[in-house]
């Protein structure tokens, strides 16, 4: 993997389904259709940078940084 790569979860009894993550990062969160809620796609993997900013950018906190890449 390349340096600088983090992985991120979504912790989906905190998800409120507002889908900023998936507006961010449409190629690692998907909002389901059923329950409205936020999933991971693949492995989760981003940039360090890219992946503090769709945390930020979560207003219910259920986005997480878990492990580096």
């Amino acid at each position: 993997m390349s340096e600088g790569l983090v992985v991120v979860q979504v912790d989906a009894e905190k998800c409120i389904g507002i889908g900023n993550c998936e507006m961010l990062e449409p190629e690692v969160f998907l909002l389901d259709d059923d329950t409205g809620l936020a999933s991971v796609v693949g492995t989760g993997s981003l940039p360090l940078d890219r992946a503090e900013k769709v945390v930020a950018g979560c207003p219910s906190g259920s986005l997480s940084i878990c492990r580096a890449e």
